[in-house]
């Protein structure tokens, strides 16, 4: 099951990324795919109450691709982290399926959240470059999160949103 969901995740990449010519290239050159693998070791560890571990799988992942992904987190089917250099997803983070974050990105906390911190992200999500969605709030399926924008209240699906939480048009 592991070796196929990175299998899949590799042909995503390659769909999605017009610059990628063939898998094996995604395999050995891409940071986002690079750091799936990392999480999801990291996750089984995580979730077999290895913490320790969990986290210095993680923090590795981070040192070599600029992408931080907590072992907590959870993340659907075929997500695609292009550029990748500083995003960051958070512990209590949830990420559905089909998803593509743009470097620079955040799925963060409030600091004043104690239990659940961080968003859920529906499935079809694209959050574009820059983009801060803080706090445990919930993101709609087919969302785009454009450049920049802060996001720190629920957003339903089909719509997108620019700025600071402003809804933009339902797509």
């Amino acid at each position: 099951m592991f070796l196929k969901d990175l299998y899949e995740d590799a042909k995503n990449i390659k769909a999605k990324d017009p610059a990628k010519t063939n898998i094996l290239q995604v395999i050995i050159l891409y940071p986002g795919f690079h750091i799936l693998v990392f999480h999801k070791i990291s996750h089984f560890l995580y979730i077999n109450k290895l913490i320790f571990l969990a986290r210095l799988i993680s923090q590795i992942g981070r040192f070599f691709t600029g992408i931080e992904i907590h072992p907590g987190a959870k993340i659907g089917k075929r997500l695609f982290i292009d550029h990748g250099m500083g995003v960051v997803i958070g512990e209590t983070a949830t990420i559905g399926d089909d998803c593509t974050i743009y470097h620079n990105s955040t799925l963060g906390g409030t600091g004043k959240e104690t239990m659940k911190r961080h968003p859920d992200i529906g499935n079809n999500v694209i959050i574009g470059a820059g983009a801060k969605v803080l706090g445990a709030i919930n993101i709609g399926d087919n969302v785009k999160v454009g450049a920049n924008a802060t996001v720190t209240k629920n957003i339903p699906d089909n719509v997108t949103v620019i700025k600071f939480n402003q809804i933009l048009k339902k797509t």
